[in-house]
């Protein structure tokens, strides 16, 4: 006997953070660790940068969203969320592709903290040079 699972998964990645996040038919919840939407993100722009997938695919208030995040910042937690949701809708309805693609949304930021190098006080910026 089969068992069907409801969950849908989606994988994101930003910066150093990394979401998992499952979808299921719902009412419209969004929990990230455990706690909602608007306790966990405080700023408007990071919660409008999670929900633009749902606004885009206009299905706001047809799945129930479950997040886990792990590292990172809040922006980067947020970037993580958003490619992590937009993969998931992806696999629900692939009709959705050209509506993600077309908003970006489906594409993975590389962009990465520089390294510090030797000799220098940050990644690119030198030590404060004294004349006397």
């Amino acid at each position: 006997m089969a068992v069907i699972n409801p969950w849908t998964w989606g994988l994101g990645r930003r910066k150093s953070a990394t979401a998992r996040v499952r979808l299921q038919p719902g009412a419209g919840a969004i929990i990230i660790n455990g706690k909602p939407l608007e306790a966990y993100f405080c700023t408007t722009q990071t919660r409008n940068s999670v929900t633009s997938a749902l606004e885009c695919t206009e299905s706001v208030a047809q799945y129930d969203i479950f997040c886990n995040v792990r590292g990172g910042g809040t922006t980067g937690q947020a970037g993580a969320v958003s490619l992590g949701l937009a993969r998931a809708l992806l696999k629900i309805n692939p009709a959705t592709f050209d509506a993600l693609r077309d908003h970006g949304l489906l594409t993975r930021d590389q962009r990465m903290k520089e390294r510090k190098k030797y000799g220098r006080r940050g990644a690119r910026r030198g030590f404060q040079f004294s004349k006397r």
